[in-house]
Protein backbone atom coordinates (compact mmCIF):
# COMPACT_ATOMS: atom_id res chain seq x y z
CA UNK A 1 0.00 0.00 0.00
CA UNK A 2 1.58 3.20 -0.96
CA UNK A 3 1.87 5.65 2.12
CA UNK A 4 -0.23 8.98 1.88
CA UNK A 5 2.12 12.14 1.79
CA UNK A 6 1.17 13.49 5.65
CA UNK A 7 -0.38 17.07 4.67
CA UNK A 8 -0.87 20.49 6.93
CA UNK A 9 -4.50 19.53 8.12
CA UNK A 10 -3.96 15.86 8.63
CA UNK A 11 -3.63 15.97 12.08
CA UNK A 12 -7.57 15.03 13.35
CA UNK A 13 -9.15 17.21 15.49
CA UNK A 14 -12.48 16.63 17.42
CA UNK A 15 -15.00 18.56 14.84
CA UNK A 16 -16.17 22.05 15.94
CA UNK A 17 -20.21 22.24 16.50
CA UNK A 18 -20.23 25.20 13.37
CA UNK A 19 -18.85 24.11 10.51
CA UNK A 20 -18.69 27.27 8.92
CA UNK A 21 -18.22 30.87 10.66
CA UNK A 22 -18.23 34.26 8.67
CA UNK A 23 -16.86 36.99 10.98
CA UNK A 24 -17.80 40.43 10.08
CA UNK A 25 -16.84 39.49 6.08
CA UNK A 26 -15.97 41.64 3.85
CA UNK A 27 -15.53 42.14 -0.05
CA UNK A 28 -15.06 44.51 -2.46
CA UNK A 29 -14.09 44.91 -6.08
CA UNK A 30 -11.91 47.81 -6.99
CA UNK A 31 -10.94 50.59 -5.59
CA UNK A 32 -11.30 54.12 -5.29
CA UNK A 33 -14.65 55.85 -6.26
CA UNK A 34 -15.43 52.85 -8.55
CA UNK A 35 -15.15 49.93 -5.81
CA UNK A 36 -17.85 48.18 -5.66
CA UNK A 37 -19.08 46.45 -2.22
CA UNK A 38 -20.23 42.88 -2.72
CA UNK A 39 -20.06 41.63 0.93
CA UNK A 40 -20.27 44.38 3.64
CA UNK A 41 -19.30 42.98 7.16
CA UNK A 42 -21.73 39.88 7.04
CA UNK A 43 -21.30 37.44 10.32
CA UNK A 44 -22.70 33.88 9.57
CA UNK A 45 -22.42 30.57 11.61
CA UNK A 46 -23.52 27.46 10.18
CA UNK A 47 -23.60 24.33 12.42
CA UNK A 48 -23.28 20.67 11.56
CA UNK A 49 -26.43 19.22 10.53
CA UNK A 50 -27.86 22.39 9.72
CA UNK A 51 -29.47 23.06 6.35
CA UNK A 52 -29.67 27.25 4.93
CA UNK A 53 -30.73 28.95 2.41
CA UNK A 54 -29.39 32.23 1.08
CA UNK A 55 -32.06 34.28 -0.49
CA UNK A 56 -31.88 37.44 -2.00
CA UNK A 57 -32.10 40.15 -5.33
CA UNK A 58 -29.53 39.76 -8.30
CA UNK A 59 -26.07 41.23 -6.90
CA UNK A 60 -26.95 40.60 -3.54
CA UNK A 61 -23.65 39.09 -2.72
CA UNK A 62 -25.20 35.66 -2.31
CA UNK A 63 -22.73 33.72 -4.68
CA UNK A 64 -20.04 36.00 -3.53
CA UNK A 65 -21.02 34.35 0.01
CA UNK A 66 -20.63 30.74 -1.25
CA UNK A 67 -17.19 31.38 -2.97
CA UNK A 68 -15.65 33.01 -0.40
CA UNK A 69 -17.16 30.20 2.02
CA UNK A 70 -16.01 27.77 -0.33
CA UNK A 71 -12.03 29.64 -0.14
CA UNK A 72 -12.64 30.26 -3.67
CA UNK A 73 -12.28 33.77 -3.42
CA UNK A 74 -10.63 36.13 -0.06
CA UNK A 75 -12.48 38.62 1.49
CA UNK A 76 -11.35 42.08 1.90
CA UNK A 77 -11.99 41.56 5.67
CA UNK A 78 -12.97 39.36 8.21
CA UNK A 79 -12.34 35.94 8.78
CA UNK A 80 -13.75 32.54 7.35
CA UNK A 81 -13.33 29.36 9.34
CA UNK A 82 -14.18 26.28 7.93
CA UNK A 83 -14.14 22.76 10.23
CA UNK A 84 -11.83 25.50 13.30
CA UNK A 85 -9.49 26.31 9.78
CA UNK A 86 -9.19 30.13 9.28
CA UNK A 87 -8.99 29.97 5.62
CA UNK A 88 -7.02 32.98 5.23
CA UNK A 89 -4.40 31.85 7.70
CA UNK A 90 -3.86 28.29 5.08
CA UNK A 91 -0.90 27.87 2.92
CA UNK A 92 -2.50 27.38 -0.97
CA UNK A 93 -2.03 23.78 -0.54
CA UNK A 94 -3.39 23.38 2.75
CA UNK A 95 -6.28 25.30 1.46
CA UNK A 96 -6.62 23.17 -1.36
CA UNK A 97 -6.53 20.04 0.68
CA UNK A 98 -9.42 21.67 2.80
CA UNK A 99 -11.59 21.71 -0.15
CA UNK A 100 -11.47 18.49 -1.38
CA UNK A 101 -11.61 16.86 1.88
CA UNK A 102 -14.63 18.89 3.66
CA UNK A 103 -15.90 20.53 1.49
CA UNK A 104 -18.59 20.48 -1.97
CA UNK A 105 -19.24 22.90 -3.92
CA UNK A 106 -22.34 22.85 -6.29
CA UNK A 107 -21.17 25.09 -9.71
CA UNK A 108 -24.14 27.29 -11.39
CA UNK A 109 -22.34 26.48 -14.47
CA UNK A 110 -21.24 22.89 -13.82
CA UNK A 111 -17.21 23.32 -14.21
CA UNK A 112 -16.88 20.01 -15.66
CA UNK A 113 -13.67 18.51 -17.08
CA UNK A 114 -14.88 18.00 -20.68
CA UNK A 115 -12.27 15.34 -20.94
CA UNK A 116 -13.20 12.74 -18.31
CA UNK A 117 -16.74 11.31 -17.83
CA UNK A 118 -19.25 11.27 -15.62
CA UNK A 119 -17.47 8.69 -13.06
CA UNK A 120 -14.27 10.44 -13.87
CA UNK A 121 -15.17 13.54 -13.23
CA UNK A 122 -16.93 12.51 -9.52
CA UNK A 123 -14.16 10.58 -8.46
CA UNK A 124 -10.92 13.53 -9.34
CA UNK A 125 -11.66 15.18 -6.25
CA UNK A 126 -11.21 12.43 -3.78
CA UNK A 127 -8.21 10.84 -6.38
CA UNK A 128 -6.52 14.12 -5.60
CA UNK A 129 -7.38 14.41 -1.81
CA UNK A 130 -5.45 10.65 -1.77
CA UNK A 131 -8.21 8.26 -2.12
CA UNK A 132 -7.33 5.43 -3.85
CA UNK A 133 -8.61 5.02 -7.71
CA UNK A 134 -10.62 1.64 -7.14
CA UNK A 135 -12.33 3.53 -4.17
CA UNK A 136 -13.19 6.85 -5.38
CA UNK A 137 -14.86 5.11 -8.83
CA UNK A 138 -17.02 3.25 -6.08
CA UNK A 139 -17.92 6.03 -4.05
CA UNK A 140 -18.45 7.79 -7.44
CA UNK A 141 -20.80 5.70 -8.83
CA UNK A 142 -22.75 5.75 -5.40
CA UNK A 143 -23.36 9.22 -5.82
CA UNK A 144 -24.14 9.01 -9.49
CA UNK A 145 -26.69 6.58 -8.45
CA UNK A 146 -27.97 8.46 -5.64
CA UNK A 147 -28.80 11.42 -8.33
CA UNK A 148 -30.21 9.18 -10.80
CA UNK A 149 -27.30 8.67 -13.20
CA UNK A 150 -25.99 5.21 -12.79
CA UNK A 151 -26.36 4.53 -16.65
CA UNK A 152 -24.54 7.74 -17.68
CA UNK A 153 -21.31 6.91 -15.58
CA UNK A 154 -19.60 6.57 -19.30
CA UNK A 155 -20.78 9.36 -21.05
CA UNK A 156 -18.09 12.75 -21.45
CA UNK A 157 -19.98 16.14 -20.68
CA UNK A 158 -21.10 16.96 -24.12
CA UNK A 159 -22.99 13.89 -24.33
CA UNK A 160 -25.24 14.89 -21.41
CA UNK A 161 -27.97 17.09 -21.27
CA UNK A 162 -27.85 20.31 -19.08
CA UNK A 163 -29.73 18.78 -16.35
CA UNK A 164 -27.58 15.60 -16.42
CA UNK A 165 -24.69 17.54 -16.16
CA UNK A 166 -26.15 19.83 -13.43
CA UNK A 167 -26.82 16.25 -11.54
CA UNK A 168 -23.04 15.32 -12.17
CA UNK A 169 -21.60 18.60 -10.61
CA UNK A 170 -24.40 17.43 -7.90
CA UNK A 171 -22.59 14.62 -7.67
CA UNK A 172 -19.01 15.40 -7.43
CA UNK A 173 -19.85 17.77 -4.16
CA UNK A 174 -21.82 15.27 -2.51
CA UNK A 175 -19.46 11.88 -2.75
CA UNK A 176 -17.45 11.21 0.37
CA UNK A 177 -17.80 12.49 3.93
CA UNK A 178 -17.77 16.45 2.92
CA UNK A 179 -18.84 18.42 6.05
CA UNK A 180 -19.78 21.73 4.08
CA UNK A 181 -21.85 21.60 1.13
CA UNK A 182 -22.21 24.68 -0.75
CA UNK A 183 -24.75 24.69 -3.47
CA UNK A 184 -25.56 27.74 -6.06
CA UNK A 185 -29.08 27.38 -7.60
CA UNK A 186 -28.70 23.62 -7.59
CA UNK A 187 -31.71 23.30 -9.22
CA UNK A 188 -31.59 25.62 -11.97
CA UNK A 189 -31.49 23.36 -15.12
CA UNK A 190 -33.58 20.69 -13.53
CA UNK A 191 -37.20 19.84 -13.98
CA UNK A 192 -39.17 20.16 -11.50
CA UNK A 193 -39.72 16.59 -10.16
CA UNK A 194 -35.50 15.95 -10.27
CA UNK A 195 -35.21 19.35 -8.41
CA UNK A 196 -37.42 17.86 -5.84
CA UNK A 197 -35.44 14.75 -5.54
CA UNK A 198 -32.19 17.12 -5.49
CA UNK A 199 -33.36 18.49 -2.33
CA UNK A 200 -34.22 15.95 -0.68
CA UNK A 201 -30.58 14.78 -0.96
CA UNK A 202 -29.26 18.31 0.41
CA UNK A 203 -31.84 17.79 3.13
CA UNK A 204 -30.98 13.91 3.87
CA UNK A 205 -27.36 14.76 3.87
CA UNK A 206 -27.98 17.90 6.47
CA UNK A 207 -29.80 15.17 8.38
CA UNK A 208 -26.81 13.15 8.81
CA UNK A 209 -24.36 15.83 9.72
CA UNK A 210 -23.13 18.18 7.49
CA UNK A 211 -23.64 21.53 6.83
CA UNK A 212 -25.63 22.57 3.76
CA UNK A 213 -25.39 26.15 2.16
CA UNK A 214 -27.90 26.59 -0.41
CA UNK A 215 -28.20 30.22 -2.95
CA UNK A 216 -31.86 29.76 -4.37
CA UNK A 217 -34.64 32.83 -5.60
CA UNK A 218 -37.04 30.04 -5.29
CA UNK A 219 -39.54 30.26 -1.52
CA UNK A 220 -40.57 27.02 -1.98
CA UNK A 221 -37.24 25.63 -2.55
CA UNK A 222 -35.78 27.26 0.61
CA UNK A 223 -38.56 25.51 2.32
CA UNK A 224 -36.29 22.37 2.87
CA UNK A 225 -33.87 24.51 5.04
CA UNK A 226 -33.90 25.00 8.61
CA UNK A 227 -33.08 28.50 8.38
CA UNK A 228 -33.44 30.73 5.79
CA UNK A 229 -30.96 34.25 5.34
CA UNK A 230 -32.18 37.68 3.50
CA UNK A 231 -28.98 39.62 1.48
CA UNK A 232 -29.58 42.93 0.21
CA UNK A 233 -26.92 44.94 -0.91
CA UNK A 234 -24.43 42.80 0.52
CA UNK A 235 -25.87 42.93 3.72
CA UNK A 236 -27.78 40.62 5.66
CA UNK A 237 -31.49 42.02 6.49
CA UNK A 238 -33.38 39.19 8.12
CA UNK A 239 -33.30 35.70 8.88
CA UNK A 240 -36.34 33.24 9.52
CA UNK A 241 -36.66 29.94 10.84
CA UNK A 242 -39.14 27.76 8.70
CA UNK A 243 -41.00 24.78 9.16
CA UNK A 244 -39.57 21.39 8.68
CA UNK A 245 -39.81 20.63 4.70
CA UNK A 246 -41.72 17.40 5.77
CA UNK A 247 -44.27 19.69 7.21
CA UNK A 248 -44.49 21.83 4.30
CA UNK A 249 -44.65 19.17 2.19
CA UNK A 250 -47.81 17.67 4.06
CA UNK A 251 -49.49 20.62 4.18
CA UNK A 252 -49.39 20.53 -0.09
CA UNK A 253 -50.46 16.97 -0.30
CA UNK A 254 -53.48 18.15 2.13
CA UNK A 255 -54.38 20.66 -0.18
CA UNK A 256 -54.14 18.89 -2.94
CA UNK A 257 -56.24 16.29 -2.10
CA UNK A 258 -59.11 19.00 -1.10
Amino acid sequence: MTARTTHPLAAETPHPANVLELRDVSRSHGGGLTAVQALAGVSLSVRAGEFVAVMGPSGSGKSTLLHLAGGLDTPTGGEILVEGHTIGALSRTARAQLRRRSIGYIFQDFNLLPTLTAAENVSLPGELGGVRRSRAHREALAALDSVGLTDQADRFPDQLSGGQQQRVAIARALVGDRRLVLADEPTGALDSATGEGILQILRERADLGAAVVMVSHEARHAAWADRVIFLRDGSIVDATVGAPAETLLGRREDRSHR
